[in-house]
């Protein structure tokens, strides 16, 4: 577990890397995007299931609605023409620097607590019970109306519409 631990983190942080190194849009995209999936990976590996599963679907969505707009308003449909995602580099390396710096620093200079009490049995029940209290069932409905709602959008946004080929009920 803490090798795959490791090689998920590294991954993460070098296809993270690899969105301002690549040359184009798309690469940039799939970059991203597994960048995305190792966080996801990482999460389930802590034992948050819930959240990990959430964070790979929505992650994966995401992504596919950036590439169908990439290719719908790009100039570049297929996003593979040279170009930078990166602006202003110099500004950029001093204050990643710096906020690098300070962080690294944070993480030497404070005291850590001890520990006190021991994990929840449910992880992502407690998570969502903190996130959200007692508005947790109002939240599922919402999700399931939500998807129910994107389902009936490409239902009756096909060509041939609720009805079929004919428009017969």
């Amino acid at each position: 577990m803490t090798v795959l631990f490791w090689v998920l983190a590294v991954a993460a942080a070098g296809s993270g890397a690899a969105v301002f190194a690549v040359g184009s849009m798309a690469r940039a995209t799939f970059a991203l995007l597994a960048s995305f999936l190792c966080v996801g990976g990482e999460l389930l590996l802590a034992g948050l299931h819930y959240l990990g599963a959430l964070v790979v679907l929505m992650m994966i969505m995401e992504m596919l609605v950036m590439a169908v707009f990439m290719v719908m308003y790009m100039m570049d449909p297929a996003g593979l023409m040279p170009m930078s995602m990166a602006h202003n580099r110099r500004a950029a390396l001093v204050v990643s620097g710096a906020v690098f710096a300070a962080l690294a620093a944070g993480i030497v200079a404070i005291p850590w607590p001890e520990r006190r009490g021991s994990p929840p049995h449910d992880p992502a029940f407690a998570l969502g019970q903190a996130i959200m209290g007692p508005k947790m069932l109002v939240m599922i409905v919402i999700g399931v109306a939500i998807l129910a709602t994107m389902i009936a959008t490409v239902v009756l946004a096909t060509r041939t519409g609720r009805y079929g080929e004919d428009g017969a009920r």
